[in-house]
């Protein structure tokens, strides 16, 4: 089993009465999970901890900029890498 995972993260704006969402998608960019930063998700395909520690980090992500990140599974944390722009 691999030890690293490689996953692009997109912090997408709401607006009015739609919050704001995080995509989080895999090597292929299909998406694998989405979800919204100020709720807590119970149960989600991610590996253990992804979620929490990305939670940790939305506030600071640029809204409409793709972040790749590598999710260690054997010390449970997250390694970014340069962010590209999606326009």
């Amino acid at each position: 089993m691999a030890s690293r995972i490689t996953y692009y993260i997109l912090k997408v704006k709401g607006m009015a009465k739609i919050p704001d969402y995080l995509q989080v998608r895999d090597e292929r960019f299909a998406l694998v999970f989405y979800g919204r930063p100020d709720r807590p998700e119970k149960r989600t395909p991610l590996p253990p901890g992804l979620w929490a520690a990305l939670l940790r980090e939305a506030p600071h992500l640029p809204y409409g900029q793709v972040c790749q990140v590598v999710w260690d599974l054997d010390t449970q944390t997250l390694q970014w890498h340069e962010t590209t722009s999606t326009s």
